[in-house]
């Protein structure tokens, strides 16, 4: 009898890219009374979020993919690439998992999301890699100091955010009103 060879997972995996963006949606802070408007679309080049951002009432606009069922499993990669066209602004990155501490951040209203930001070049395109463990854990745009470990062997969901706050919960200083129109090219795992 012989032994299957071990196989190694690939040393990068598209996450989205191309027509993998197509299920992705907007969400903006019209959810708690604000008034930015904002919509997610399919381009050749990649996922299109374009819209206007208003300050007063809430301040952000997203693009959040699909939940994932099952879960993402990453457990075999440091981190997310992600590739993208962002007009100099910051941006939040925003990862949720499904917990195992009895699916008890699941019950936190408005849940429990991993994030860091994201700066991005005035015209070109931006490549970030975010390593897990520079993920942080937050809700509502407030850093929590639950005792939870982030799991990439879960993940349910991702998200990109243009919001008044940063992943520490302050003001974003890469944070601007007005017309916004974000490229994401691609997200992968490496």
């Amino acid at each position: 009898m012989t032994t299957p060879p071990h196989h190694q997972p690939p040393e990068i995996r598209v996450i989205a890219a191309g027509d993998s963006f197509r299920e992705w949606a907007s969400l903006n802070d019209t959810i708690m009374g604000g008034s930015s408007s904002a919509g997610c679309r399919f381009s050749d080049q990649g996922l299109v979020l374009e819209g206007e951002v208003v300050s007063e009432g809430g301040g952000f606009v997203s693009c959040r993919s699909p939940v994932y069922r099952p879960p993402l499993d990453l457990a075999s990669y440091s981190g997310l690439r992600l590739r993208l066209d962002g007009e100099g602004r910051s941006f939040k990155f925003a990862v949720a998992c499904r917990d195992g501490v009895f699916g008890l951040t699941e019950l936190i209203p408005g849940g429990l999301r991993w994030v860091t930001t994201i700066a991005t070049e005035l015209t070109d395109t931006t490549v970030v890699e975010l390593p897990f463990d520079r993920l942080k854990p937050v809700v509502r745009a407030k850093p929590v100091s639950l005792p939870v470990r982030f799991d990439p062997s879960c993940v349910t969901r991702l998200q990109l955010l243009h919001s008044r706050f940063g992943d520490d919960g302050e003001p974003n200083p890469g944070y601007r009103a007005g017309a916004i129109k974000l490229l994401i090219r691609s997200i992968e795992a490496f």
